[in-house]
């Protein structure tokens, strides 16, 4: 089982619909997977018309009641997000173990939620270094964070590195010394476009460097696949527009591909 956290600082950089997407096409590709929606937004939670108020992840932070896996598709399952779980993280603040809540989690329940059943494990983040999303990072294997073409999007990069340096060195064993955080972050970059400036300068510095795993173009399919509530995976099967985008649903694809092997 291999646990991806999707994270970034900054929002509007795409970081839901590349999780749900890639989630998406792992499903289609015959691994099992388990989504866990930790952004308060709860937009992959809707996007699969849940609406749930009972078993959600904030179960997993008040450490009290059940948390429900809800089967939501063949080969997905998940883990609903709480609209106010910012509320909860609040009254953790004070709490030396709140950083370890997931971890204990999933320790906890591995046998009688079945984890070891999934392949993978894919969460989502709300925009920011908060106790849910510092709660994911020490459970992860990886940390995938999307950069954008902007006047800040470059910067967030060293921004989120900065962070979970600083998270390895406070969550750590006491006994042996060694940090809970093991996860290697990896960068992609997001919503390229092929005729301005700052994709161009943004593919320049991001170019050669080993922990940025792809490029994405900017796409409306991309867009518009968590408004329509349907995946790239799923468009594909409609021939006529597989045919006029084949370029595009080749390329992702690829890197799709290129993520699976990288991490």
């Amino acid at each position: 089982m291999k646990i991806i956290t999707f994270a970034a600082i900054k929002g509007g950089v795409g970081k839901t619909t590349l999780a749900y997407n890639y989630g998406e096409w792992l499903a289609a590709q015959g691994y099992k997977v388990l989504v866990i929606d930790l952004d308060h937004q709860c937009n992959l939670t809707q996007i699969y018309s849940l609406f749930e108020t009972e078993g959600t992840v904030a179960n997993i932070f008040k450490q009290a009641g059940d948390v429900t896996v809800h089967s939501v598709k063949n080969n997905i399952d998940l883990i609903a997000g709480y609209i106010r779980l910012d509320t909860v993280e609040k009254e953790l603040e004070t709490k030396s173990y709140k950083d370890m809540l997931l971890y204990m989690w999933f320790a906890d329940n591995y046998d009688s939620k079945n984890l070891e059943q999934y392949d993978y494990v894919l969460i989502d983040c709300h925009p920011d270094f908060s106790t849910a999303t510092r709660n994911a990072i020490i459970c992860s294997h990886d940390v995938l964070s999307p950069v954008i073409p902007s006047e800040h999007g470059y910067q967030a990069k060293f921004n989120i590195h900065e962070r979970l340096e600083e998270l390895k060195k406070e969550a750590f064993d006491f006994a042996t010394r060694e940090s809970y955080v093991t996860a290697k972050l990896y960068f992609i970059g997001n919503m390229i476009k092929h005729n301005t400036k700052s994709s161009k300068e943004l593919v320049q510095s991001l170019s050669g460097e080993n922990n940025v795993l792809a490029m994405i173009p900017q796409k409306e399919l991309f867009n518009r696949s968590t408004l329509d509530k349907t995946s790239l995976a799923e468009m594909k099967d409609d021939k006529i527009l597989y045919q006029k985008n084949k370029k595009f649903f080749d390329d992702i694809d690829m890197t799709f591909n290129v993520i699976t092997d990288k991490m």
